[in-house]
């Protein structure tokens, strides 16, 4: 028990190192990368979804290794004067193999996304909608209305949006997604503030707390965080409270971002008590760390080490995760993405002592 807290501890000093040295539904390593807020490369200031103009030249020109002339000006999603769209396509090819389990290997659609941006009041108010069109049915993941300042320091939202709380990651199996419940798969219904002011930023929502689901209760989700930004670094604040009727879940997260020559790192660390597990069984640790570094342009390695106690007060059934993870945008509009992931656990559990080998097409524009 004793040597598996002081794992625990040294994942989560190790993340805060990463964050702090010299002194980050989306890839924040290329915010950290080019010393940008989230919201310069996407229409959502917290990151994610559909690409500003910027974000869509600076996928075009400076992302892929090659770029192919098309003899045309570049894609910006511009449909009429008011309207600009953009989409994701990902699939992939994975084999998982346990112990004492027979190996399972399979070809999936993981998603298909449609993004649509009504500037009704150019640069003042705009409608947006983030639709998952396949696999299955038609999902709505974000759907939203904004309105800016003048200045563009601050905004308010309202509608279904992904909640401000810590790195939003590609990944949304991350052990820092799945312990706070917050990701890219749990959009919630709700109002948000923004406020951006030189390198600072802060967002601030009160959402119903049910991950878009059905209201059960009178209680509510508030979500909030603060981000100082410098050109070669990014450390931020992050919390999370959710009052329902099974039981009341708190979260705090320390998240950032650090720049060393070509490696962008990213680090989490987060805590997370949630009562709705009995006898104080819900009190989690979830650390994150990740390397990309930028071996030649359109090339980008990238390591992670996840670590995962989700029990301190027992102190034991720690899970851990490494993978690695090679990403080739040859061209414009597409990338390929091959990679491997160990997870180690509980002994005695034979689903986490798996391999995972994965190879996925990424289609963006």
């Amino acid at each position: 028990m004793r040597t598996a807290h002081w794992k625990g501890l040294a994942r989560g000093l190790l993340a805060l190192s990463c964050m702090a040295a010299f002194i980050a539904h989306a890839e924040p390593y290329l915010a950290v990368q080019q010393g940008l807020k989230c919201g310069v490369c996407h229409v959502n200031p917290t990151g994610g979804g559909l690409r500003t103009v910027f974000g869509d030249l600076f996928a075009q020109n400076n992302m892929p290794a090659s770029k192919i002339d098309t003899g045309a000006d570049n894609w910006v999603g511009q449909i009429g004067s008011f309207i600009r769209a953009g989409g994701d396509l990902r699939f992939d090819g994975e084999v998982r193999q346990a112990p004492h389990t027979s190996s399972v290997q399979q070809f999936s659609l993981e998603q298909a996304r449609v993004y649509l941006d009504a500037n009704v009041i150019p640069d003042r108010l705009l409608v947006y909608v983030d639709e998952q069109v396949a696999p299955g049915g038609a999902l709505n993941r974000e759907a939203y209305g904004v309105l800016w300042s003048a200045a563009h320091e601050w905004y308010l939202k309202a509608g279904q949006m992904y909640l401000p709380f810590g790195l939003r990651l590609q990944d949304q199996t991350a052990f820092i997604l799945t312990t706070s419940g917050i990701n890219m798969t749990t959009p919630d219904q709700g109002v948000e503030a923004g406020w951006l002011h030189g390198p600072w930023e802060a967002q601030f929502a009160v959402s119903n707390g049910t991950a878009g689901g059905s209201v059960t209760s009178a209680g509510k989700q508030f979500s909030g965080q603060l981000i100082y930004v410098e050109p070669r670094w990014r450390l931020g604040l992050a919390a999370n409270s959710n009052d329902q009727s099974v039981g009341h879940k708190n979260a705090l997260a320390v998240f950032g971002g650090l720049r060393t020559g070509p490696i962008a790192w990213l680090g989490q660390a987060e805590l997370v008590d949630d009562q709705s597990i009995a006898n104080n069984q819900g009190r989690m640790l979830a650390t994150l760390v990740e390397a990309n570094w930028l071996l030649a342009r359109g090339n980008n390695l990238k390591l992670t080490d996840e670590f995962l106690n989700p029990n301190r007060q027992a102190g034991h059934g720690e899970q851990t995760r490494w993978s690695v993870l090679y990403e080739l945008t040859p061209i414009q509009f597409l990338q390929v993405r091959a990679g491997f992931r160990y997870s180690d656990g509980i002994p005695q559990d034979n689903a986490e002592h798996g391999r995972l080998y994965f190879i996925e097409l990424h289609g963006f524009f």
